[in-house]
């Protein structure tokens, strides 16, 4: 592989200074003058129709400047998410426990808290609904009786179906030699972000609105805000959006919630800037965690083990409102379809109403819960057929110029070297002590992008000073991943500068340009190529004034040297003779004459000062758009990504019999990101995905009865920490995609996605017993020990 200054190093992050040095800006510092504070009053019951609500005696108290209710709204019945079906404050019924009936602001967050307790709220309640297939039976009560548009709904099941088939699975069930069916089950999952989130929502004199808020989607909120605002009657207004330090997302703040159009319609309402912010309770109840599945998947295999046909069904629950949450079926069609070689695949997948909480992104968008059914089962049809686990994915593995029964074009594959590098890191056929074994899964998800909207491109423009420095303005919102270090690395390398000459401004709709948004672990990889046409662009462009100074420049800074050789003067009024590194201007034939060397801010500036003439500044432009294609909508395939991140995690796992306990003794985990563009970032999402998903597998489940969240802290719903650590070992398989930048592909969501069933794999290795049902803490493990 090519080798660079600045492209594979590891360079610190950017913003790290500051988040240790506790410079950095959370929504918890963002003040304004004569703000006032928002408190939500929620629902008392899961299910209830709204007699009435008596909002006097809140009005009453001194410090309460507005009382919102879904009779004052000034936006009317406005409504929200994927199939507008969740108002952002309720009127007539309620349908979960974290419903926004009321919500005040005050000019403190205690008087507005005590006035949400004085609001008197009067219910009629219902029968509820907690489970999606008890939901789907016949009588079982109606969450929401019309759609958006007043039509009747006869049903819990969204309206929105999902399938993808592919091959003849009638034949190849008749050719499979072996076939295994099983059911595997995953709970609600909390996105556990250390910041907790707010907004300050304020309107300025002329009714234009500026929000500040922690999202990974400013420009989609923009929009977003847009069509509340049209409902307040102040259409065609300006609407900014800032987001200051964003402390944790993974999916969380990919959409809007009903708190931030709250905020909005409480400052509308009192004229004055409203901050709404949640505390630790708060944000386990008002935000939306990654939805439970049941998924029964059948695979079969031939007598050797060649995989023949993959087929399945997820039930999701939905909760009682539709966020995007209710899409990620679209992306369990790439592990489903697509992870290993499968003649045959038929996917299906349905979303049901209850009344519990609703549901939304998180970290992998479905795969985790694909990943799991698939791995697990595929052990499972191993076993069956008494082969290997690892022979058997090696048989069945992808390959680089594969394209997918989706329609994925696999551009670059190092499948098969994470699967050896797992193997000799784990010892796989060394003998194990009692009560320990070993489990492995593997990965496939986008790397290049995703495109999900009409457009998935990215907006950036670069501007030089006089001091050779670039100020890069980006879409890319950073929620942690390290885009803005990798933008600065990718435009020092080809402008032939530092990376600490680069300083990325992100975070505010009125400066930067357009982006979809930080998902799909999209954002190294878009912001890269946008990045790469940027710079070159400015390349380009410094050359080509060097063309036209250079010659004088280097004749006043040798015109004292009785050394200098006038030879090569007249190459230097040709840019293709010259070259950038370092921060100088240089004849490439000449690299190492010191006195042909001239520093890139002496050339900027003679542009821009041209006496009476017109000067020149160094400022380009792009919108990146990749080559993907939308999903055909009959047949839902395509190819989305403009390449596909593998991986193979392996663990050893020693099981007590005594207690369940399950402890992880090795981890390894091989990744075919592309080329790594910068191993410390790299690791940093590995780690960090790898962590997230052990607490997904072993500890980590939002108990609910009936509706009501039960471990809304950290006490009760436990996530891994420090303590917790263990040996890891992370393997970078560089395969230097052809259409990634400096061969890079995305790593943003990949490490979390095989942990489970590796886990779970390594169980059944170590005490023979099968666990499908997450987390697989110490009393299943125990129950299924004693079974």
């Amino acid at each position: 592989m090519q080798t660079y200054n600045f492209i594979g190093k590891r360079i610190q992050k950017q913003d790290a200074p500051d988040k240790l040095m506790g410079r950095a800006a959370f929504i918890n510092e963002i003040t304004l003058p004569g703000m006032l504070y928002g408190k939500i009053k929620r629902s008392d019951h899961a299910h209830a129709i709204i007699k009435n609500i008596d909002i006097s005696k809140a009005e009453q108290l001194p410090g309460v400047k507005a009382v919102l209710t879904g009779e004052n709204n000034p936006a009317g019945d406005f409504r929200i998410g994927f199939i507008q079906d969740n108002p952002p404050i309720k009127h007539g019924k309620v349908r979960q426990f974290r419903d926004e009936v009321a919500a005040v602001a005050a000019v403190d967050p205690e008087i507005a808290a005590e006035a949400c307790e004085l609001i008197e709220v009067e219910y009629k309640p219902l029968p509820g609904v907690f489970d999606p297939f008890d939901a789907q039976r016949q009588g079982a009560p109606l969450i929401h009786e019309c759609d958006f548009k007043g039509n009747p709904i006869k049903s819990n099941r969204l309206p929105v179906n999902w399938q993808i088939k592919d091959g003849d699975l009638d034949y190849f069930k008749q050719k499979s030699r072996y076939i295994v069916e099983n059911t595997y089950r995953t709970g609600w999952a909390h996105h556990c972000c250390m910041g907790t989130t707010g907004i300050v929502a304020d309107f300025d004199g002329r009714h234009n609105l500026t929000v500040h808020l922690p999202t990974q989607i400013p420009y989609l909120v923009q929009n977003d805000l847009h069509h509340l605002m049209a409902a307040m009657g102040l259409k065609d207004k300006n609407i900014r959006v800032k987001s200051p330090t964003i402390g944790g997302a993974f999916g969380n703040k990919l959409d809007m919630h009903c708190y931030e159009y709250i905020a909005v319609l409480l400052a509308r309402m009192a004229g004055r800037p409203v901050k709404i912010m949640f505390d630790r309770e708060e944000e386990f109840i008002g935000m939306a965690p990654r939805q439970p599945t049941v998924i029964t998947i059948t695979q079969g295999c031939d007598e050797n083990g060649h995989l023949t046909f993959r087929e399945a069904l997820a039930v999701l629950d939905n909760g009682a409102y539709t966020s995007w949450g209710a899409t990620v079926p679209s992306v369990m069609y790439v592990p489903m379809t697509s992870l290993y070689r499968v003649p045959a695949v038929d996917f299906q997948a349905y979303c049901v109403y209850t009344n519990n909480i609703y549901s939304q992104a998180f970290r992998g968008y479905g795969n985790p819960q694909a990943t799991f059914a698939i791995e697990s089962n595929l052990d499972e049809l191993a076993k069956e057929a008494g082969i290997d686990p690892l022979e058997m994915r090696l048989l069945n593995m992808n390959e680089a110029n594969q394209t997918s029964p989706m329609g994925l074009k696999v551009s670059s594959c190092g499948l098969g070297e994470c699967f050896q590098a797992v193997q000799k890191k784990l010892d796989w056929d060394k003998p194990r002590k009692p009560n320990r074994g070993l489990g492995l899964a593997a990965l496939i998800h986008v790397g290049g992008a995703a495109r999900i909207y009409k457009s998935d491109g990215h907006g950036m423009i670069l501007k030089m000073d006089d001091f050779g420095k670039v100020s890069i303005l980006t879409g890319a919102a950073e929620i942690g991943q390290g885009s803005e270090t990798s933008i600065a690395q990718t435009v020092a390398e080809i402008l032939g500068i530092h990376p600490d000459d680069v300083t990325v401004i992100r975070h505010d709709t009125a400066v930067c340009p357009w982006d979809v948004g930080t998902h799909a672990s999209r954002q190294m990889f878009l912001s890269c190529k946008a990045a790469i046409i940027c710079a070159s662009q400015a390349r380009d462009k410094i050359l080509s004034y060097a063309a036209s100074y250079m010659e004088h420049e280097v004749s006043q800074k040798n015109r004292d040297n009785k050394d200098f050789d006038r030879q090569w003067l007249p190459l230097l009024e040709n840019s293709a003779n010259l070259a950038i590194d370092n921060r100088n201007i240089y004849l490439k034939d000449q690299p190492q004459n010191k006195d042909y060397r001239v520093p890139i801010d002496v050339i900027l500036r003679r542009a821009h000062y041209r006496g009476n003439k017109h000067g020149e500044m160094v400022i380009t432009q792009t919108f990146y758009e990749p080559d993907t294609e939308m999903m055909d909508p009959k047949t839902s395939k395509g190819n989305i990504s403009e390449t596909y991140a593998f991986a193979v995690h392996g663990v050893e796992v020693e099981v007590d019999p005594e207690t369940g306990k399950v402890e992880i003794i090795n981890y390894v985990a091989a990744h075919d990101s592309g080329r790594v563009l910068n191993p410390m970032l790299f690791e940093g999402q590995v780690y960090g995905g790898i962590m997230q998903g052990v607490g997904y597998a072993l500890h980590e489940e939002m108990i609910l009865d009936q509706g009501r969240i039960l471990n809304p802290d950290f006490l009760d719903y436990r996530i891994p920490t420090m303590m917790d650590a263990f040996p890891l070992k992370i393997l970078a398989v560089e395969t230097d995609d052809p259409h990634g930048p400096f061969g890079g592909k995305g790593i943003g969501e990949v490490g979390v996605i095989p942990v489970a069933p590796a886990i779970a794999n390594a169980i059944q290795d170590a005490a023979g017993i099968r666990l499908r049902d997450l987390p697989m803490n110490c009393e299943k493990v125990l129950a299924a020990i004693i079974r």
